[in-house]
């Protein structure tokens, strides 16, 4: 055997290797999705004699359910990549939604808010609500960049603190009688076209812009980035409020799409943005993670909640189900920490 024959029998297997990385994690979480989806399609032939996947008005909902969790779920990834957690999402979403509503009121309506201030511009509410949420991200990313106060704690506090002022904006009362321009926002696929673009944007963002290479550098490791001449403090302000806007986001199209704002909502939207963005290749220990897979992510989520419902399985063993999921996307997350580490 010649010595260009060894090298290139030693050399293939490393360029296979190389090639097998290159590979988009992505395309993994991809085939999930797609098994998923053929999961539920023969379960739905079995036990209850229809199809999951050809019904068009089931596939229209899912979409639509996805794309409030998707919006939240942008913001709740970069927080992640970072290092960082964010649990108040969910309850920014309640708090702007019930604000924003509240200048949203049409004059034909009983009971406005704010009498004097009805049939606002539909941008109005929208800068509103986007503000509060704006402000939200602020104060948690403060908090956790100069009183070192860890992102558990911090955004804990603000769940608390957006639920409450949530319930006691309108005294528990729910805000309705929206204007037609305001609603407009939540009607037909808006809402999937506000969680596409969104996508797209922080997509580019976080791949292509400094932002996003001080993003993943503050994740993967702190001090260095520090080193580097990152402004670790004020970047980490920058990805929260971010966070918060996007939630802020995604609270004026859920009152939009129910054409009403309650307290309550946005109730788990955190854990469930959380579960996406883990579910789709977003590292809890920080440094890794993308958009798209994201997306992939709270497809899957989409889907699985939507199956169940279809397979009419009770909704606590939903809870029970969505739980062990999360669990397991956070072991197969850590597997992955050691093999990189190998």
């Amino acid at each position: 055997m010649t010595s260009e024959q060894v090298t290139a029998k030693a050399t293939t297997p490393a360029l296979g290797r190389k090639h097998r990385r290159r590979m988009p994690p992505e395309v993994n979480i991809l085939l999930v999705l797609i098994g998923i989806a053929l999961v539920f399609e023969i379960l739905g032939w079995i036990f209850a004699g229809q199809s999951f996947l050809m019904n068009v008005q089931r596939l229209r909902i899912i979409i639509l359910q996805v794309s409030v969790i998707g919006i939240i779920a942008v913001g709740v990834t970069q927080v992640i990549i970072t290092g960082g957690i964010d649990l108040s999402s969910g309850s920014v979403v309640g708090m702007t939604a019930m604000i924003a509503a509240s200048f949203a009121q049409a004059s034909t309506w009983a009971r406005p808010v704010y009498p004097a201030l009805t049939d606002l511009p539909f941008f109005i509410p929208i800068g509103i609500g986007l503000g509060i949420g704006l402000l939200a991200g602020i104060i948690n990313g403060w908090l956790i960049a100069y009183t070192k106060i860890p992102p558990f704690i911090a955004t804990l506090g603000m769940m608390v603190s957006a639920r409450g002022i949530a319930k006691w904006y309108t005294k528990g009362s729910p805000v309705s009688g929206l204007t037609d321009q305001f609603n407009f926002i939540g009607t037909s696929i808006w809402p999937v076209v506000v969680f596409l673009v969104v996508a797209l944007v922080f997509h580019i963002a976080l791949r292509y812009t400094r932002y996003g290479k001080f993003t993943y550098a503050i994740g993967a490791n702190v001090q260095a980035a520090r080193v580097s001449g990152i402004n670790v403090e004020k970047h980490l302000i920058k990805v929260y409020a971010i966070a918060g806007l996007l939630a802020g986001l995604a609270g004026i199209v859920t009152a939009a799409r129910a054409q009403t704002a309650q307290a309550g909502m946005g109730v788990n939207y955190e854990l469930d943005a959380i579960a996406a963005a883990v579910i789709g290749g977003t590292s809890l220990a920080g440094g890794v993670g993308r958009i798209t897979g994201t997306v992939i992510g709270a497809i899957i989520l989409g889907i699985m909640i939507s199956g169940f419902t279809f397979l009419r399985v009770d909704a606590y063993y939903q809870e029970i189900i969505k739980g062990v999921i999360i669990v397991a996307a956070v072991i197969v997350d850590v597997y992955r920490q050691k093999k990189r580490k190998v």
